[in-house]
């Protein structure tokens, strides 16, 4: 049962198996459009895994997913609690890279922006099963991007050191053994530098409106001017690597006396030789999708070099943060291991994990919305501490894909995306994606802002959008 205990606040009643009670924050909206979804039955079921730690979370983006909803947040006890692949999620390391620059958006012709697109595309394959066109990057010489990450990709030109310091974990996942990993997985590795399908987008943005001057400057962020925002993953090798170990972890369970509440939320013990191997093939995807992110930065700023005349170093990187994810870390004087599944670290003022040049403001969360109607960066504050340090990784769903082509036309897709430009030959091709599918990024971003969890800092409106046909 989901009670209402303050604005913004909702409680997941503890009963049957559930170990804790889970914390949900939506508005009123929010409640009313999530109904009896099934997003509330998998957060009941990640409440009865063992070791689970003081409550599971749900953010206000939160729909259904596979095993946790996406938008959940649940800690597990280092040493008693359990480690869960679908708790993470397909796409190890999905997440998002903001660049900024100091050039006006308006100064950007139609043909401009098509140029800038058409730039990016030759250089980044988008869509399912596309293979890398970085020929350096095939091979054994993926061993060095699984341990090393986005430093691999830097040390051979693509990118800038400073990129390193402003990406969650420094653009390299500590753990990772490419010795984990299956075979099928390693086979499926050969998509580095490529943006992928269904969700994945980059978009290029006008700062549409500035909420904290001060926070923004530390930002690099200037009203009207154009950012880039790159949303992609782990690709193929993420996707494996859940398959591979949801499947290790339902056969494994039983011999550890473990009861699963569901397929989807397959656990090991964390401690377990199964579990460390998890965590050792996850920190390679994480890596891999942190390096395959810094490819399409660096892709990016020779777009904007061709197309522009801008230098590499007039693109500055803001910020790249993970939304799929399990990390160690001590909450309320304990490690844990925090599994955030389209969710996004946001660490407050004067945390210690914030980059030297964000421990005034805390490093930014970014949060896209969708084609139409734009996209935030927050910060978070101390009270973000009993969420784990955890705000939503965007807007969230409303339909399903396959929801969303019966009832979405394209005519109705072209008519909310106004003047911004999507590569799409065909948009009936991305109507999946259309803003009619997804939950009002202003609600849903107003949540935690509301109740002083997060700030608010700037807001991006669309000008163009390249996505990959098809899901993934």
């Amino acid at each position: 049962m989901l009670t209402k205990v303050g604005p913004n606040r909702y409680r997941l009643e503890k009963q049957g198996d559930m170990l804790v009670e889970g914390q949900v924050f939506l508005s009123d909206a929010l409640r009313e459009q999530l109904g009896d979804d099934d997003s509330l039955k998998q957060l009941r079921d990640v409440a009865c895994l063992p070791g689970v730690f003081k409550h599971v979370l749900g953010m206000p983006d939160m729909h259904s997913g596979f095993g946790m909803p996406i938008g959940g947040v649940f800690a597990a006890d280092a040493h008693t609690g359990v480690v869960s692949a679908g708790a993470v999620g397909m796409d190890i390391n999905c997440g998002v890279r903001l660049l900024a620059t100091d050039v006006p958006a308006a100064s950007l012709s139609t043909k401009a922006l098509r140029q800038l697109m058409l730039s990016f595309e030759s250089r980044i394959p988008t869509g399912i099963g596309k293979k890398t066109q970085y020929a350096e990057f095939r091979g054994n010489a993926l061993q060095d991007i699984f341990v090393q990450g986005a430093k691999t990709v830097v040390d051979k030109g693509y990118g800038m050191r400073a990129d390193l310091a402003v990406t969650e974990e420094e653009g390299q996942m500590p753990g990772a053994d490419p010795e984990a990993l299956t075979k099928t997985a390693h086979k499926r590795a050969e998509q580095l530098g490529t943006l992928g399908g269904g969700n994945h987008f980059i978009e290029f943005c006008a700062v549409s409106q500035i909420m904290d001057e001060e926070v923004a400057k530390t930002f690099s962020l200037r009203g009207g001017a154009l950012v880039i925002l790159i949303h992609s993953g782990s690709r193929g090798l993420g996707h494996q690597t859940c398959t591979d170990f949801s499947r290790l972890m339902l056969e494994a369970a039983p011999r550890y006396g473990l009861r699963l509440p569901s397929k989807g939320l397959a656990a090991v013990p964390i401690k377990s030789p199964e579990g460390e191997r998890y965590l050792a093939a996850m920190s390679c995807a994480v890596n891999y999708a942190f390096a395959n992110r810094q490819l399409m930065a660096h892709a990016a700023r020779e777009a904007l070099s061709e197309v522009i005349g801008t230098k590499s170093n007039e693109v500055r990187q803001v910020y790249d943060v993970a939304h799929n994810i399990a990390k160690f870390e001590m909450h309320f004087g304990q490690k844990v291991l925090v599994h955030r599944k389209g969710a996004t670290r946001a660490l407050p003022p004067g945390h210690p994990q914030n980059p030297l040049q964000y421990q005034s403001t805390g490093h930014p969360a970014l949060l896209p919305g969708d084609m139409a109607r734009g996209s935030y960066v927050v910060v978070g504050t101390p009270l973000l501490d009993e969420t784990f340090f955890s705000v939503n990784h965007g807007a969230g769903r409303k339909m399903s894909r396959s929801e969303a082509r019966r009832k979405i036309s394209e005519a109705e897709l072209r008519d909310n995306l106004g003047t911004v430009l999507v590569n799409a030959r065909n948009l009936k091709a991305v109507v999946d994606e259309a803003p009619a599918a997804y939950k009002d990024i202003d609600e849903v971003t107003g949540v935690l802002a509301e109740l002083g969890m997060t700030r608010l800092v700037a807001r991006f409106k669309p000008l163009a959008v390249i996505k990959g046909e098809d899901d993934e």
